[in-house]
Formats: C-alpha cells, sequence, structure tokens
C-alpha cells in the first residue's frame, strides 16, 4: 500500500509539473486576449487538480512512512520531470543533467534500503 502511495504522489506531483509547462505554453499563445483566455485553459485547472491529489496521496502515505523515510523519495521526481522535459518538450538534458539523475537514483536506493 506505501508503495502504491508513493508512486500516486510522485505521478501526480509530476503530472502536476508538466501541466504547469503546458499553462505558461499555453499562457504565452494567448497573452494578448486577457486572463479569461488564460482561465478558459484547461492546464491550470489540471495542475491544480494533480497537484491536489498528489498532495492527498502524500497525507495518506505519511500515515504509514516516517517524513524522513518518505521524503526523500520524492526526489524521483526530478528524474520523471526531466525526462518529460526532455522527451515531451525536446529540452536539452546533458551529460551534468544525467550525472545528476544517476546521484539522485543512487541516493534514493541507498536511503531506500533503511526504509
Amino acid at each position: 500500500m506505501s508503495a502504491a502511495l508513493l508512486l500516486a504522489t510522485l505521478l501526480m506531483t509530476g503530472l502536476g509539473q508538466v501541466a504547469q509547462k503546458l499553462t505558461v505554453e499555453h499562457w504565452r499563445l494567448v497573452a494578448a486576449d486577457g486572463w479569461a483566455a488564460r482561465l478558459r485553459s484547461p492546464w491550470p485547472w489540471l495542475a491544480l487538480l494533480a497537484l491536489g491529489l498528489g498532495l492527498a496521496c502524500w497525507l495518506l502515505l505519511l500515515q504509514r512512512v516516517e517524513v524522513g523515510s518518505a521524503y526523500p523519495m520524492l526526489a524521483l521526481n526530478f528524474v520523471l520531470v526531466t525526462l518529460v522535459a526532455r522527451f515531451v518538450f525536446d529540452e536539452p538534458v546533458d551529460r551534468r543533467h544525467l550525472a545528476g539523475l544517476l546521484l539522485i537514483v543512487a541516493g534514493v536506493a541507498l536511503l531506500g534500503r533503511q526504509a
């Protein structure tokens, strides 16, 4: 159950980050149309929904797992969002980024053994 809640938290907060990026991309396109056009976009609402669900999953997870064990696992969002940035938004990811992601995964694996 805890692993499922952690995965749900990661996916919802990751989706929230992606939806925020899509929000600002859309807002750039409709900037001249004002705030009404911005608020008609589905992306900010998806961001709010996903982040809200991520918070709910996180709170349920914290009822089952110590925060000192659970919180470092959220670093996996850096990996998830970087991969989405690369493959969805075509943002550059260089060797330095990849080295950082590997260190994050290694750190999570190291801390996960203690949990």
